[in-house]
């Protein structure tokens, strides 16, 4: 990437033309046009709904800005990127000419800090290229040979009077025109003087722009790293210390200050973020029961879901887990071992919560005048009482915004929002904003396992990161065509997380396929994109279903677990190790820090899956780092196969036939491949089914 430039560019635009048209263009408007300006300048990208929404990256990370610039007859044009970041500063970046018949132009633009930035594209017409391609070819064959070398002359003139530059740039300039006018110097040398190299980077550096003709400004929202790229570890706080009477069969719960315990542990896994479910008073009325079971057993502590009781709602505490100080110092305990809380957001409330007693118009009221109870047929949530935003949305929005400045006050910037397809977009849209106003520091992670169209927009209005579709992209096939959509068409403003399993997620696959699964997917997890999670209890390989359900045996959204963390349990699969590896890796290898940079090569068997990663971030050194991933997708089964590598997208400068030295992060195995390498990758421990390779030249 060229480095941005914050010297001003001359613009003949900037006071009126005497050869502008006399016309009142305030008629294109009678047509719904905008004035399309003298050089055109259309379709920019990437732009989220025509500029209506913005374009997002964080700080440090690399992407493409394009757009389609030209002009009418063979005049050179050329154009520019201009980034204008939160201070107003305007920062110029070339743009290069990618393919000439469809007057493509792209550039590789970053941003070096957080807040709301723009950016537009400018075309314009350069005299100097144009002089310089017309000259050279009429100087060669002999025509007008004078008048070309004067017109070039003009041209640095203009160069030299109306661009602001260094001494040193003026010099080369002054000796160039000097060269062109000189009649004691041989016509071949007047001429190579105006088009030498030197001039060419003093105009590139800052060059002679005419018609300067800008395109749209549109919004560009950067945001802490974080945003894009963190793992995280989901935990439910009231099982972390919790323990069963062996005589009496009774739960002693677990508690915050019993939670921060389990602090270091998650720490030492290189987990970057610590997610906690629900905190809040749980109901009573309906209750369910182990294995959401329609009747609760006098001791079942319930699903932290069906939120609100006596003593009180979304912005109170259970009481049973400890007071506002054992929660700030759980807080504080986390930051001290480089972990950030992530609080769950259900916006749905018990039959006790006290919203239904003091707001009921918060809710539907039906026919028979009870409150409706959630549903989703044939499914009946009956300890739940949906939010209706249509009786009185304006006492909710305000309620919800107290309530979260409740947990920002307390610590929490970060905030996993359970279901948020079933409330409307524009609340999300007008909350996140708000927040960010005081609080652009907080993060917002959209759990809509839902249609396209939503999850997409709910990205598109302010979450930044959200919940995907990868649990249920199981062949090599679907995830290159997922990824690729995420990392290409919706990446400027949805950010993935892939979670391999969720507390109520557990998908055939993860089911049946036991300890090689959980190897395969949570380590393309942490490798096809940046931010991935894990659900505490999978290190063990807690895959046993529900009958007739997706989610885990003796779920524990309604029950305590004791998972004896640090004892030594007979027969016990633990993949704490593993988790810490493929932690350790991507902290190791910033090319795994981005989600654009991703490129999918071949494999002979169509259950092998290959890709790798190569740049992405400025100045983090993923230029220099690449990492190839080859994952054997059949958990049952040895697989062998011959690799299609594409070596230049490797980077490191490799040609189509050349070698690399291969180095398998997991194992430490090196070896020396070239574009066809063969390997064997097997179903579990001994015989890994993923290499994670680290790219090396010879």
């Amino acid at each position: 990437m060229t480095e941005p430039s914050t010297t001003p560019a001359a613009d003949a635009d900037a006071a009126p033309r005497p050869d502008q048209p006399p016309i009142d263009r305030s008629v294109l408007s009678l047509f719904g046009q905008e004035p399309i300006g003298r050089i055109p300048v259309l379709d920019v990208g990437p732009v989220v709904d025509g500029g209506r929404r913005p374009t997002k990256s964080v700080v440090g990370e690399l992407f493409t800005l394009s757009a389609t610039v030209f002009r009418e007859g063979h005049d050179a044009v050329s154009a520019t990127a201009v980034l204008v970041d939160p201070d107003g500063d305007e920062h110029h970046v070339p743009m290069t000419l990618v393919n000439e018949g469809l007057s493509h132009w792209e550039t590789e633009v970053f941003a070096d800090r957080e807040g709301v930035w723009s950016f537009r594209v400018e075309g314009w017409a350069d005299p100097y290229e144009t002089w310089r391609h017309d000259g050279q070819i009429k100087v060669h064959a002999g025509v007008d040979v004078e008048l070309m070398l004067e017109e070039g002359a003009r041209v640095l003139e203009r160069a030299l009077d109306e661009v602001d530059r260094p001494q040193e740039h003026r010099r080369v300039l002054d000796e160039a025109i000097g060269a062109l006018r000189s009649s004691a110097l041989p016509v071949p040398e007047r001429l190579q003087a105006g088009v030498s190299h030197q001039v060419r980077e003093v105009l590139a550096a800052a060059p002679l722009r005419d018609h300067v003709s800008p395109g749209p400004s549109y919004t560009w929202w950067v945001e802490r790293p974080l945003a894009l790229t963190g793992a995280w570890y989901e935990i439910f706080p009231r099982s972390e210390g919790a323990r069963r009477d062996p005589q009496t069969g009774l739960w002693t719960t677990g508690t915050f200050t019993t939670a921060q315990e389990r602090l270091p542990g998650i720490a030492a896994m290189g987990f970057d973020v610590v997610y906690l479910t629900p905190v809040h008073p749980i109901g009573t009325t309906n209750r369910k029961g182990r294995n959401n079971s329609l009747v609760a057993e006098e001791n079942d502590p319930g699903s932290p879901y069906a939120i609100g009781a006596a003593e009180g709602g979304h912005d109170a505490l259970h009481p049973e887990l400890g007071g506002w100080d054992d929660f700030d110092a759980f807080v504080a305990r986390a930051e001290s071992e480089g972990l950030q809380v992530a609080l769950d957001i259900a916006l749905q409330a018990s039959p006790d919560h006290p919203w239904a007693r003091e707001h009921q118009d918060f809710f539907t009221t039906r026919a028979d005048g009870t409150i409706a109870y959630a549903e989703n047929p044939p499914k009946k949530y009956q300890d739940i009482y949906p939010l209706n935003f249509d009786n009185a949305p304006a006492k909710i929005y305000a309620e919800v915004r107290r309530v979260v400045q409740v947990w920002i006050d307390h610590g929490v910037k970060i905030f996993r929002v359970d279901n948020p397809h079933t409330k409307p977009v524009e609340f999300w849209q007008w909350l996140i904003a708000d927040v960010a106003v005081d609080h652009p520091e907080v993060i917002w992670l959209s759990e809509a396992f839902t249609k396209p169209m939503m999850m997409r927009t709910l990205a598109k209005v302010g979450f930044q990161q959200s919940y995907t579709y990868y649990a249920w992209r199981n062949t090599a096939d679907e995830l290159r065509e997922y990824v690729t959509e995420l990392a290409t068409e919706t990446a400027h403003y949805m950010r993935p997380s892939f979670w391999p399993t969720t507390h109520d997620i557990l998908t055939p696959y993860m089911q049946h396929g036991g300890a090689t699964a959980h190897l395969v997917r949570s380590a393309l997890a942490a490798t096809l994109v940046p931010t991935y999670g894990i659900y505490t209890g999978f290190e063990h390989v807690e895959h046993l279903p529900r009958p007739g359900a997706e989610e885990h045996l003796d779920n524990e959204k309604y029950e305590f677990k004791d998972r004896r963390w640090g004892e030594d349990v007979p027969g016990r699969t633990d993949l704490t190790g593993w988790l810490t590896m493929l932690n350790r890796i991507r902290r190791e290898h910033p090319s795994l820090h981005w989600l654009r940079n991703i490129t999918f090569h071949g494999a002979e068997d169509e259950n092998v899956l290959v890709f790798s990663k190569h740049g992405g971030g400025a100045g983090d050194g993923s230029d220099r780092d690449t990492v190839l991933v080859v994952a054997n997708l059949d958990p049952y089964a040895v697989r062998e196969t011959r690799l299609h590598l594409n070596l230049p997208a490797l980077g490191q400068g490799l040609g189509w036939h050349e070698s690399f030295t291969a180095t398998d992060l997991v194992t430490g195995n090196r070896w020396t491949w070239d574009d066809a390498p063969y390997v064997r990758l097997g179903p579990g421990y001994g015989e890994e089914p993923v290499h994670i390779i680290h790219v090396t030249r010879d």
